[in-house]
C-alpha cells in the first residue's frame, strides 16, 4: 500500500499547471514553475521527517503545560455574547429586509467570508473566540440562567444528550453548510440564507437549553465543534474566565474523540478539496457527463446539477477518509498488536492542522479581497444607499497583494500545516510504541500521507480555472 500512496503523491506532483488565486480568478506570473514548488514541498516534508526522527526522541506535546496570563472579567464574557447576538441580528435583518442582491447585502459576505473563513483564522491565532461570541450560546446561557433563578427543573438540563450520537450532529451540520455553499443553487439569496441561519439558531438554542450548553456545543454544534478544533492549535486558551498560554499544538493531543469526530476532521479537508476541485478542469470535464446521467432518469436541470455536485462533495470527503485509512493500515503493519480502530483514533488529531492548511491556502485571497467589502457593507447593510458609518464609498483594493505573493502564502500554509501534522503524528507514535525505532518506522506511512495531501493540495490550487 505504500507504493500506492507514493504514486498518488508523485502523480499529483507531476501534473503541470498554472497557479491561480481562489476566489478571484487570475493567473500568477511565478518566477519558478509549479512542479518545482511541489517537489520542494515534498523535500521539506522528508527533511522534517528526518529531523523529527533524529532530534525528537521524547514526547513533547502530550501535555499543555498552560500558564495563566490574566483574568477575564465576567462582564467581558457577557459583552462578547451581546456583540455576537447583535451581529447575528444584523445578518437576519439585512437578509430579510435588505436588497436581494448578494454583492450589496451585508449578510452574504458576512456569513461566507467573515464567519466561514475569518473565524477559523482567528481561532488558530487567538484561541476559541467563537465560543465567546456565539449568538446561540449566549442566548441559551441566558435562558438557562433565568431558568435556574426561577427554580425550574433545578440547576441541571432537563434531558441527557444521547451519548451514541457523539459528534455526528456536528458532522451533519458542517457538511450541510458546505453543501449550502458549494452545491445549493440559491446559496447567495440573502433571504434564504437568513432563513436557514435563523433555523440553525433555533435548533442550537433548543438543544443547549434541553441538553446543557457545554454538552450540546461540544457535540452537536457543527460550527462550535469546528472552531474549537482549530483553536486547539493556538497558543492561547480561554477558560474559567482566564486566558492561558500553552505550547502551540499541545491542546489537540488530548482531544476527546467522540463518535463521528474522525469523520468531521475528514470532512473539513474533503469539503475544501471539492471546492478547489469543482473550479478545475478535471471536474468541469466530468460534471456534464454526470449531470446527463441524472437528467436521463427524469430529473430537471437544477436538481440534476445539485445531485451531481452533492455526489462530488461526498466522494471528496470519502477520498480523504480513504487516504487516511490507508495510512493507518500501513502504521498497523509495523506492529499488529495495535488495532485499526485504536490507531485511527490515536492519529486522528493530526488531520486538524492539515484541515486548517487547506482552508487557509484555499480561501486566503477570498478573505483578503472580499473581506474588505465589509467596510462598505457595514455602512449600508441593506443595500439601500445608506451611509451609517461613513464608509459606504470604500472600494476593494485588489493591489494590496500580488498573485505571486498569494501563491507563496498558499504554499507556505500547506507546508507548515503538513509539517505540524507530521510532528503531531511522530509525537503520538513515541507514546504508542516503546521502541523509538519502531515509532519511526510506523511514521513512514504518515509521511506518505502528508506528501500525498500536500501534493494534492498544491495541484488543486494550481488547477483552479484551468
Amino acid at each position: 500500500m505504500l507504493p500506492a500512496l507514493g504514486a498518488f503523491g508523485v502523480g499529483a506532483l507531476a501534473v503541470p499547471a498554472s497557479a491561480s488565486a481562489h476566489g478571484i480568478v487570475g493567473k500568477a506570473d511565478l518566477p519558478i514553475p509549479v512542479w518545482l514548488f511541489s517537489w520542494t514541498a515534498a523535500i521539506v516534508l522528508v527533511v522534517s521527517f528526518v529531523a523529527l526522527s533524529t532530534l525528537w526522541t521524547r514526547p513533547q506535546l502530550q501535555g499543555q503545560r498552560a500558564r495563566r496570563l490574566a483574568r477575564v472579567p465576567r462582564v467581558l464574557e457577557w459583552l462578547a455574547g451581546l456583540i455576537g447576538v447583535a451581529l447575528f441580528t444584523l445578518v437576519l435583518y439585512s437578509g430579510f429586509a435588505g436588497a436581494q442582491v448578494p454583492n450589496a447585502n451585508f449578510s452574504v459576505t458576512f456569513v461566507y467570508v467573515v464567519f466561514w473563513v475569518g473565524v477559523p483564522l482567528l481561532s488558530v491565532l487567538f484561541g476559541d473566540v467563537f465560543r465567546a461570541f456565539s449568538p446561540w450560546r449566549a442566548v441559551a446561557r441566558l435562558i438557562c440562567a433565568l431558568r435556574t433563578r426561577l427554580g425550574a427543573h433545578g440547576a441541571g438540563a432537563p434531558l441527557r444528550y444521547p451519548a451514541r450520537l457523539g459528534a455526528w450532529p456536528a458532522f451533519v451540520g458542517l457538511v450541510g453548510f458546505a453543501w449550502l455553499e458549494l452545491v445549493y443553487v440559491n446559496r447567495d439569496d440573502p433571504s434564504t440564507l437568513a432563513a436557514l441561519s435563523l433555523g440553525y439558531f433555533l435548533v442550537m438554542v433548543a438543544g443547549m437549553v434541553l441538553c446543557g450548553v457545554q454538552e450540546w456545543e461540544s457535540r452537536a454544534d457543527g460550527f462550535g465543534v469546528y472552531f474549537n478544533l482549530l483553536s486547539r492549535l493556538a497558543a492561547l486558551d480561554w477558560r474559567e474566565r482566564a486566558v492561558y498560554l500553552r505550547r502551540p499544538l499541545s491542546a489537540i493531543t488530548d482531544l476527546e474523540l467522540a463518535p463521528g469526530m474522525v469523520a468531521l476532521m475528514c470532512a473539513i479537508i474533503g469539503t475544501t478539496t471539492f471546492d478547489g476541485l469543482s473550479n478545475g478542469g478535471v471536474w468541469r470535464s466530468a460534471e456534464p457527463h454526470l449531470q446527463s446521467v441524472f437528467a436521463d432518469i427524469g430529473l430537471a436541470a437544477t436538481p440534476a446539477l445539485e445531485l451531481t455536485y452533492s455526489l462530488g462533495l461526498l466522494l471528496s470527503i470519502g477520498l480523504i477518509a480513504a487516504i487516511y485509512r490507508l495510512g493507518v493500515l500501513g502504521v498497523r503493519s509495523v506492529n499488529p498488536s495495535h488495532g485499526v480502530g485504536e490507531l485511527t483514533r490515536a492519529f486522528a488529531h493530526t488531520l486538524v492542522p492539515i484541515g486548517f492548511a487547506y482552508v487557509l491556502a484555499h480561501y486566503f485571497s477570498l478573505l483578503l479581497w472580499q473581506g474588505q467589502a465589509i467596510g462598505y457593507l457595514a455602512s449600508d447593510p441593506l443595500g439601500d444607499g445608506s451611509n451609517l458609518l461613513g464608509t459606504s464609498s470604500y472600494e476593494i483594493d485588489y493591489q494590496v497583494i500580488s498573485y505571486a505573493a498569494i501563491w507563496y502564502v498558499q504554499v507556505a500554509a500547506l507546508i507548515v500545516g503538513h509539517v505540524s501534522g507530521l510532528a503531531l503524528a511522530h509525537d503520538r507514535a513515541l507514546v504508542i510504541y516503546r521502541d523509538a525505532r519502531e515509532a519511526v518506522r510506523s511514521q513512514y506511512w504518515m509521511l506518505a500521507v502528508m506528501v500525498a495531501f500536500t501534493s494534492f493540495g498544491l495541484w488543486l490550487l494550481s488547477a483552479v480555472g484551468t
